[in-house]
């Protein structure tokens, strides 16, 4: 299997695991199945991104490209968690 592959897939695995073992000791964190398989592949697709960029991309683009990768991120996990936009994907 290749390395960066592997090393994605433990990531999102450690975070994953993080957040069973946060909703079996705390009833603060209430993920589903499909939370955590949403969850998975908004990761795995980031971490995926970050690494495409990191390995491809030289000079200033890659400083501009690796904030843009993040921003989509964060603006997609703000609206599955919340809600911003209003979309019918919206947690809330």
């Amino acid at each position: 299997m290749n390395k960066s592959l592997f090393r994605t897939l433990i990531i999102t695995a450690t975070v994953l695991l993080i957040t069973a073992i946060g909703s079996l000791i705390s009833g603060k964190t209430d993920w589903n199945r499909s939370d955590c398989i949403m969850g998975g592949t908004l990761l795995m697709t980031v971490i995926a991104g970050l690494g495409i960029v990191i390995h491809r991309v030289k000079g200033a683009l890659r400083w501009v490209l690796l904030l843009v990768v993040v921003l989509a991120f964060v603006l997609v996990w703000a609206e599955l968690a919340v809600g911003i936009f209003g979309t019918p994907f919206a947690g809330s």
